[in-house]
């Protein structure tokens, strides 16, 4: 059976031909389910991944002994960043808690980073952008008519990690990543470049960049070579249960939920349950499922099951979202009827990136850049 069927679906996890440059081997396994696999010799969650791990926390507090922090931690209020800024003190790490301030952060993600810092003894760092400026970006993202809306969020939220990493001469950035629970996105679901950001912006947008804390590669290779900064992805040398760290959370840190994965941004809420599904007929379930699924947290049978019953849009958040963006109804109906696009129908540091496959996997390997960016950007191309 091609893998251009829609009606495909992997024989492993529930991944199927509706995800983009899906491949299925003549068992009928998805290539994702294969990164999956190198991923997890990468970070094993045996005795030789606790001591890997063991051997970074050590490194970390090396690098910075004699400096105020020797980690930075992203936090949102989420269950991932929280538990991640935990697990940090649980280790012995004196980080800096660091959060990006988009303007869509909802009173119980606040109230959680607020918890969290206070308890923990932990300092933070807020950093905002002028929001006139960054929602106008948001607009031009939905203008382009790409699924990869959060893009510009998800890209800042690196800049401004390595940033204050920078600043404070800081080696090592801990976040939340886990593909045994979150999978893998597609490229075409979510690529991330700097450049993509700045194209998009000055063919759909009205306002110069001037507070976004954009990311080229350029920056890249100046934090990762010359500053020598590096990721720990904590949650992947973990076996990681959702359920479990809610209730941790909930007893140590006074922790709520906000009521739904990644729903601490109210515009993140918008794009996964409303935005996704009724334009380019997206469901993210399938890929965090998966995960599950190849991880064995659920069973095949039950993640189908959940399939079952199709993204449900908030309309009481949708009309929010559009009324603090500044769209109108009928502009948002206009938006949804845009023929769907890529990151490929930009300009973007895409083909600068496939020239450099080799050296990034070199890099990878020596730890330099994180494994998972070869993965995603290079590994299931190939």
């Amino acid at each position: 059976m091609s893998s251009n069927d829609n009606h495909q679906i992997c024989s492993r996890c529930i991944s199927d031909a509706t995800i983009p440059d899906i491949r299925f081997d003549e068992r009928g396994v998805c290539n994702f389910c294969r990164i999956h696999d190198s991923l997890n010799e990468q970070f094993p969650l045996n005795d030789k991944g606790k001591q890997k791990l063991d051997q970074i926390v050590g490194k970390i507090q090396r690098d910075g002994q004699f400096r105020k922090y020797d980690c930075i931690v992203g936090v949102s209020g989420g269950t991932d960043s929280t538990f991640c800024l935990y697990m940090a003190k649980r280790l012995g790490l004196r980080p800096l808690a660091v959060h990006f301030d988009n303007g869509w952060d909802s009173e119980v993600s606040i109230a959680n980073i607020n918890n969290a810092i206070r308890i923990l003894e932990v300092d933070l760092e807020w950093i905002t952008v002028d929001f006139k400026e960054f929602s106008d970006i948001q607009r031009s993202f939905l203008k382009a008519s790409v699924p990869d809306v959060e893009i510009p969020t998800d890209l800042a939220i690196h800049a401004v990690l390595h940033r204050v990493a920078a600043k404070n001469n800081v080696k090592w950035i801990i976040n939340g990543m886990n593909f045994r629970t979150e999978g893998i996105q597609p490229l075409k679901w979510s690529y991330m470049d700097g450049r993509y950001v700045r194209s998009i912006q000055e063919r759909y947008g009205h306002l110069p960049l001037v507070t976004y804390p954009n990311l080229t590669i350029r920056n890249m290779v100046d934090f990762s070579l010359i500053k020598g900064i590096k990721t720990l992805p904590l949650l992947a040398y973990m076996n990681y249960s959702k359920a479990e760290t809610k209730d941790i959370l909930r007893r140590e840190v006074d922790w709520s939920d906000c009521g739904g994965h990644h729903f601490e941004s109210l515009y993140t809420r918008f794009v996964i349950t409303d935005l996704l599904w009724k334009k380019f007929g997206i469901d993210k379930r399938k890929i965090q499922l998966s995960a599950e699924v190849r991880s064995e947290k659920l069973t095949r049978d039950a993640a189908l099951e959940i399939l079952k019953t199709p993204p449900g849009g908030d309309a009481e958040v949708t009309e929010i979202v559009l009324g603090k963006i500044g769209f109108t109804e009928e502009e948002f109906r206009e938006i949804l009827s845009l023929p769907p696009k890529t990151f490929l129908d930009y300009p973007t540091s895409y083909p600068l990136i496939k020239a450099l496959k080799w050296p990034i996997r070199l890099a990878c390997s020596m730890n330099v850049i994180p494994k998972i960016f070869y993965e995603k950007y290079l590994g299931a191309q190939t």
